[in-house]
């Protein structure tokens, strides 16, 4: 996708050879013309797929898939990342290790936000070892939903992620796929 790979070129700062900020234009701030063409592209992938709802994760992932929940006129829900004392036992769980924050945590969600036999497309901001798409993936499982498709944004290929949930026998469309990165050579990308 033009738009974003064009976004991350340009504005995306590389902290080190794992860790891309891309909060001017896609998770801290949201640019609109980003967005859009995000929204577009995933219409264009799933329009005809019989998506029933939208699964992402606290909390980038939420603007990316309630946008496309619009577009493609289905609900979206998003797995906590912790508890509250308005969350009882009544909640799928799946145990997710962040490699951002570098931790693990439980991203869980309500038994009643997804059916069995529903069509689920999971959207998120980055795969990078598909831990977090790996842990929606469970609480789709446990739910007995089907696993429609997983997007992400912008996928950190040499992380293996994508790689991993593609053997798997999962549909996966990144948006914009990234090769590698170095803070003095930059991106290269697919």
């Amino acid at each position: 996708m033009y738009k974003l790979k064009d976004y991350v070129g340009k504005y995306a700062r590389v902290l080190n050879s794992d860790v891309l900020k891309v909060d001017t234009f896609l998770n801290f701030l949201v640019k609109p013309e980003v967005l859009n063409a995000i929204i577009e592209e995933v219409y264009d992938l799933y329009k005809d797929s019989k998506i029933t709802k939208i699964l992402t994760i606290e909390a980038s992932g939420i603007g990316i898939a309630c946008a496309c929940a619009l577009k493609l006129n289905v609900p979206f829900v998003f797995a906590k990342k912790s508890s509250s004392i308005t969350n009882n036992s009544n909640m799928f769980s799946a145990k997710v290790t962040s490699y951002t924050h570098q931790n693990t945590y439980n991203a869980i969600v309500g038994k009643n936000l997804i059916n069995e036999n529903e069509n689920i497309l999971i959207i998120d901001d980055f795969l990078a070892t598909g831990e977090a798409m790996l842990g929606l993936i469970d609480i789709c499982k446990q739910a007995h939903a089907n696993v429609c498709g997983i997007v992400s944004c912008i996928e950190k290929v040499y992380q293996n992620g994508g790689k991993k949930l593609r053997e798997l026998g999962y549909r996966v469309d990144s948006l914009c796929m990234i090769h590698s990165m170095d803070v003095n050579t930059g991106i290269k990308f697919d």
